[in-house]
């Protein structure tokens, strides 16, 4: 991590980018990657796709990444960390530095957008990188730009939405149902358990029986 030859005995690339290699840039306007204090400049800002940062150095450490999204698809940006792996391993354990084999150390994040704005939704749909098999053909969406006017309703009121058919459905009454069910489940574990103490510790005290009393 300096800039002697010396220390700079690996050749490493971080990056984000989709599960298969497409191109984020409809999602992501800004990626910025935090290197270890000692990397010259070690705030590294990426504003174009692919969001891919390459560097030098001799030892692993945790980069932490903030992904910043274009603002019709979500105002929170997204924090990430990654530690950089240099030297191979196995089952028996680290490889020697003498063999060369490259490295991928790669982790996997899921991020959804719950109530996304129709224009991010017709960009996305549109772009010849991505494919949507949920929604089908035919569907029509307005064109990016259009004023978001589902913004506008009373909230919670997705009748109109042009997505609401694909909208995960909510009954009050099934979710009654499964917390009866989960009660009455509770309950009688209860009884049994109690039946089983009573079998394990004898007749309770206060139970017991008597022929008569003294006075």
């Amino acid at each position: 991590m300096f800039s002697s030859t010396r220390y700079r005995t690996h050749k490493w690339t971080v990056y984000v980018r989709g599960a298969t290699n497409e191109d984020l840039g409809v999602v992501i306007k800004r990626v910025i990657f935090h290197l270890h204090p000692s990397f010259n400049n070690p705030t590294r800002v990426v504003d174009a796709p692919p969001f891919a940062l390459s560097e030098c150095g001799w030892g692993e450490f945790k980069i932490d990444i903030t992904v910043f999204f274009h603002t019709d698809v979500c105002e929170k940006k997204l924090e990430l960390s990654h530690v950089l792996k240099l030297n191979p391993e196995n089952a028996y354990g680290p490889i020697p530095k003498s063999i060369k084999i490259p490295v991928v150390a790669e982790s996997y994040n899921e991020v959804v957008f719950p109530d996304p704005f129709e224009s991010f939704v017709a960009r996305v749909h549109n772009h010849p990188a991505i494919q949507i098999s949920n929604i089908p053909d035919g569907l029509n969406l307005p064109p990016p730009g259009v004023a978001d006017t589902y913004y506008l309703m009373e909230k919670g009121d997705t009748k109109e939405h042009p997505l609401s058919p694909w909208f995960l459905k909510f009954s009050e009454v099934e979710e009654l149902f499964k917390l009866t069910a989960a009660r009455q489940k509770v309950q009688a574990d209860i009884a049994k358990l109690k039946r089983q103490l009573i079998m394990v510790d004898g007749q309770p005290e206060g139970l017991e029986s008597s022929s008569g009393y003294e006075c």
